[in-house]
């Protein structure tokens, strides 16, 4: 009983970080799991993609209502990306704990690093911003603050960009020529990124944007929000190619500890959310980079040191 309220309780906190910052919660879900709840690493991978697997689930129709889901390509790059979620699943569970949290401990780094040069970037272009429209800038810090992750509003090849500067998505003025995707992405691209993004996803039982989005908006070309729609798709996808290639191995799911920990995050995600509206783009990128290496350091020590 006291391991289902510590469950839910941690689960509701994850929930309300990841509504109110847009940040993926297999990433926070693992170190919590396994310092927190006391699972084995490799259980906490696994579980971690069931939790990743039911708030995809869980997301995509709202997505889809939006139009925000590019069906037929996220289809073809989930499809590609399943190969190296069975290879990486695979490797996952051959490689011992104290490596396996170790290796997730350099990615916390790395991407926390990541979004603290992009916190920096849309900072100064806030700055910019407000600085050229003078009473416009307010009206602009708005548009950056809703959203549904801090990565999302960052310009992709299809966001178009008015005069004044500011972006308009969902059906907001957008400039007739301008092409919803490439006519004819590089193919050896798109299988390299959906190889690296299942391999990643299948690994360390992650799943989120700060995977996801990034190599769909590289890769295809799509636009922040469309690629953050059509990335619920391909983790429903990759995690569950990632589930399957587990059986048969010797990791152990905590199935009770898990489907309570999801119910709480996704409890804490319907509260948090309404907070990312409160906050610039920037200030939650940058909570969201700090947050990360907070967790980063308590990994590689608790890994490395204890």
């Amino acid at each position: 009983m006291e391991l289902a309220l510590l469950a839910i309780g941690v689960g509701i906190g994850v929930g309300i970080v990841v509504g109110a910052l847009g940040a993926g919660g297999g990433i926070l879900a693992v170190p919590v799991l396994v310092f927190l709840l006391g699972m084995p690493a490799h259980s906490a991978t696994a579980s971690s993609l069931i939790i990743v697997l039911i708030t995809a689930l869980v997301s995509l129709p709202h997505h889809a209502r939006h139009g925000n889901v590019e069906w037929r390509s996220g289809a073809v790059f989930a499809a590609i990306s399943v190969a190296g979620a069975v290879v990486g699943s695979r490797l996952s569970a051959l490689v011992p704990e104290q490596v396996l949290l170790t290796l997730f401990g350099v990615l916390l780094v790395a991407v926390a690093f990541a979004m603290l040069r992009r916190a920096l970037r849309t900072r100064s272009e806030e700055r910019a911003e407000a600085a050229a429209h003078g009473s416009r800038g307010a009206d602009a810090e708005a548009t950056v603050a809703i959203h549904d992750d801090p990565v999302l509003d960052q310009p992709g090849p299809d966001t178009t960009e008015s005069a004044d500067g500011l972006l308009h998505h969902h059906g907001e003025a957008e400039l007739p020529t301008t092409p919803t995707r490439p006519a004819s992405p590089r193919l050896p691209l798109v299988i390299a990124a959906a190889t690296l993004t299942g391999l990643l996803t299948g690994f360390f039982g992650v799943g989120g944007g700060f995977i996801v989005v990034p190599m769909l908006v590289i890769a295809l070309g799509l636009a922040m929000r469309r690629a953050s729609g059509t990335s619920l798709l391909v983790m429903v996808i990759a995690t569950a190619a990632s589930l399957l290639a587990r059986v048969g191995t010797d990791v152990q799911i905590d199935w009770a500890t898990t489907l309570i920990f999801a119910a709480g995050s996704a409890a804490g995600g319907i509260v948090g959310g309404p907070l990312s509206a409160k906050a610039r783009a920037s200030t939650l990128t940058l909570l969201f980079s700090g947050l990360l290496g907070g967790v980063a350091a308590v990994t590689l020590v608790q890994t490395l040191l204890v």
